[in-house]
């Protein structure tokens, strides 16, 4: 059962006392707290645990400041829409607006692999007007042989050229919970010039203890890669697993699936889940066609399967881009076939923009009818 508060209601108010005092008259009920930032509005929500059948929505809905009571059926209680159609979640991270309305791109290295790329990168993006990127420092590969990235070597200049080129939130991959104690140390000896979004990639999308730690924490929003061969509904009750733990400020990406179809493309674009994910639940919705399609080459129309990979994702209405761009795609250590250059990358922002706008048309359409 999910108990919402009027806007003007506080988490610590006399009405979510009232509430909790309201409650004690039914044993087994625990009460959980939590202040959303909605897209229009701050919300103050009571999530009840145990046996609600019990409960009376009347007597709750009766209260002061209640503005209405829903009862949830769904698994993923904390990130889903349920029947009442909850408004979605949204977060303000380091200047930056992420919601279910929000559109952002976030360009940039697969794995850092050296200063000199990392400063050619972030240069391009300051000059395309961007404010995101992503950064890999922590690298899990297939092969035990292969590049696991720099680590916590590389954070450092990272920080601090995204912050000389006004990067405002760096999205990098983790893969144990003590490398966000060396996030957290680099970027308060950097000055904390930037932000940073942590990744849980597919490899760990069913790593339950990792994805525990990463909700207990809530300084660093979350950009939760769906698993590359596991089902929509597991991924998506891994994310209740961190809003569980206390951080419901997550993304949720959707980078294609295996499949034993093979080629052309690198996994199954599974991009038409866009609005499925945005229906059932309240999270922003970011779309990684670098690691769908896994090849830059272009078709005889001179766009690649790439860029058509992410216009289906950003025409269906997604809130974000996650894509692979290198100086020198050919030298790169990490997924060097799959990164466009940089010189492409003004076309590129113009592609999606022309796309989002045409999503935008096709929203104001259907409000209409």
């Amino acid at each position: 059962m999910l108990v919402l508060f009027q806007p003007d209601v506080r988490a610590d108010g006399p009405e979510v006392k009232g509430l909790l005092a309201h409650l004690e008259q039914y044993p087994g009920i625990a009460a959980q707290v939590h202040s959303v930032q909605g897209s229009l509005r701050s919300l103050t929500e009571v999530y009840l645990i145990g046996p609600t059948d019990t409960v009376s929505r009347e007597g709750i809905e009766s209260l002061p400041g209640v503005e209405r009571v829903v009862r949830i059926s769904e698994k993923y209680r904390l990130i889903g829409r349920h029947r009442a159609q909850v408004e979605s979640l949204g977060f303000a991270y380091n200047g930056v607006r992420f919601e279910q309305d929000s559109f952002h791109v976030f360009a940039g290295l697969c794995a850092v692999d050296n200063r000199e790329n990392v400063a050619k990168t972030m240069k391009a993006l300051n000059a395309a007007g961007l404010e995101t990127t992503r950064m890999g420092a922590y690298k899990p590969r297939t092969s035990p042989y292969d590049f696991q990235g720099h680590g916590a070597e590389c954070l450092p200049y990272v920080f601090e050229l995204a912050g000389e080129n006004r990067v405002k939130v760096v999205a990098m991959e983790v893969v144990h919970e003590s490398q966000l104690s060396e996030i957290r140390r680099a970027l308060e000896a950097a000055g904390r010039p930037t932000g940073v979004m942590v990744q849980i990639g597919t490899r760990n999308a069913q790593n339950f203890e990792l994805l525990k730690q990463i909700g207990q924490q809530k300084e660093f929003p979350v950009l939760f890669k769906r698993g590359m061969g596991i089902t929509l509904e597991e991924s998506l009750n891994a994310c209740e697993y961190v809003a569980s733990e206390g951080n419901r400020n997550i993304v949720f990406c959707l980078r294609g699936v295996k499949s034993h179809l093979g080629d052309p493309h690198r996994n199954l674009v599974d991009f038409a889940h866009v609005p499925v994910v945005k229906r059932l639940t309240r999270m922003p919705v970011c779309v990684d066609p670098s690691h769908s399609v896994g090849r830059r080459e272009k078709g005889s129309d001179g766009l690649s399967d790439l860029q058509h990979a992410a216009a289906q994702g950003v025409i269906a209405g997604a809130n974000m881009v996650l894509v692979d761009f290198h100086p020198e795609p050919a030298c790169a250590w990490c997924d060097g076939p799959q990164a466009m250059p940089l010189e492409e990358l003004p076309w590129f922002l113009e592609d999606l923009r022309v796309v989002r706008e045409a999503y935008e048309r096709r929203r104001t359409i259907a409000s209409t009818r």
